[in-house]
C-alpha cells in the first residue's frame, strides 16, 4: 500500500555492521518516519545490496535516518520488473550476499510485488528472513473497534463494477472482519456497492491517512458511511473494514440439506461433526438427525 513518510522525529542513527547472508524483508513506515524499527534500520545499514519497490522512497527514508549508501547498489524491484531483475537478485543471494528488500510503505508482500520474489527465493532454497513492522491493515484493525480474533485481508477490490460486485458477493458470508484497501476516488462507489451487497446495516469503519497528520477514522453502518462519503472529497490512503457476517438462522431443513451433502462422502460421525462446526449448532442434535438420515 503506497504511503508517504513524515521526516519528523527520525530515530537515532544505527551502528554500521554486517548482517547475515540472505534476503531480509524490511517493513517501512506507512506515515511517520519514526515508526521504523531499530532492527529495520540495522538491516538497511548493514546489507550488501538494497532492493526496493521504489528506490526514491527508500533513499529518502535512509536520508531521514542518517543511513549512508556508501556506494552500495540499489536495485528496483516492482510490478513491472522483468524476469532478468529477479534472476539478478537470486544470483546475488547465491553468491552469499545480504540483501534488504523494502516495500514502498508497510509490510512487504501485503499488496506489494515482493510475493514473487519470496516464492523464487524459497524455491531456490536460499535464506530469507523478515524485520517486522508497520502494516496499514493491522493498524486499521486496531483502531476499528471491530472483532479482531478473526479477520480476512482482501487487498484491493477490482475496479470494474461487475468484477467488484462478484468480489463482494464472494465475501458476503465470511465470518471474519473484512479488511480492504481502496483508492479515495473509488471509495464512495465501493461503500455503496458494499451496502447493496453485504447489507446497509452491517457495521464498518473507514480509516484514512493512518499515522499521518490528517489521520481520520469514520465509523457507522455501511449505508450511513456510503451516504457520508458521497458528499465529501476524500483524499489519502484508505483502509475499509467491515464487521463479520451475521450468522444465518439455522433450521432443521438447513441441517438436513447440509447433512445430505456431507453424507455422500463422509461417515455419519464425521458428517455430524463437520455440519455442527460449519453451522454452529449442537453436535448432539446434528448427530441425531444424521442417524435418522442414514437409517432412512
Amino acid at each position: 500500500m503506497r504511503q508517504g513518510s513524515d521526516p519528523a522525529d527520525a530515530a537515532p542513527k544505527p551502528a554500521l555492521r554486517a548482517i547475515p547472508p540472505g534476503l531480509h524483508f524490511v517493513s517501512t513506515p506507512i506515515g511517520t518516519a519514526r515508526d521504523i524499527t531499530l532492527r529495520a534500520l540495522d538491516v538497511l545499514a548493514g546489507a550488501d545490496v538494497l532492493v526496493a519497490e521504489d528506490t526514491r522512497t527508500l533513499r529518502h527514508l535512509m536520508e531521514i535516518h542518517g543511513i549512508p549508501l556508501n556506494g552500495r547498489p540499489v536495485i528496483a524491484y516492482h510490478d513491472h520488473s522483468g524476469e532478468g531483475q529477479m534472476q539478478r537478485i537470486i544470483g546475488l543471494l547465491a553468491e552469499g550476499k545480504s540483501l534488504a528488500y523494502a516495500s514502498e510503505a508497510g509490510t512487504p508482500l501485503i499488496s506489494d510485488p515482493g510475493f514473487e520474489l519470496a516464492r523464487a527465493v524459497a524455491a531456490a532454497g536460499l535464506p530469507m528472513t523478515a524485520a517486522p513492522g508497520p502494516c496499514a491493515a493491522v493498524c486499521a484493525l486496531t483502531l476499528s473497534g471491530l472483532p479482531s480474533d478473526r479477520f480476512f485481508f482482501a487487498g484491493f477490490p477490482p475496479s470494474a463494477q461487475g468484477a467488484r460486485r462478484s468480489f463482494l458477493e464472494d465475501m458476503a458470508g465470511v465470518k471474519a472482519t473484512l479488511i480492504l484497501y481502496e483508492s479515495p476516488k473509488r471509495l464512495a462507489a465501493l461503500l455503496a456497492e458494499m451496502a447493496a451487497t453485504l447489507g446497509g446495516a452491517r457495521q464498518a469503519v473507514v480509516c484514512r491517512e493512518l499515522t499521518k497528520r490528517f489521520e481520520e477514522v469514520l465509523r457507522g453502518d455501511l449505508a450511513t458511511l456510503a451516504e457520508e462519503v458521497a458528499t465529501r472529497e476524500i483524499k489519502g490512503e484508505i483502509v475499509v473494514l467491515v464487521d463479520r457476517a451475521v450468522p444465518a438462522e439455522v433450521t432443521e431443513e438447513s441441517i438436513v440439506e447440509a447433512l445430505d451433502t456431507a453424507l455422500r462422502s463422509m461417515s455419519v460421525k464425521d458428517a455430524a461433526t463437520f455440519v455442527s462446526q460449519t453451522l454452529g449448532v449442537s453436535r448432539k442434535i446434528v448427530y441425531r438427525i444424521a442417524l435418522d438420515r442414514s437409517q432412512g
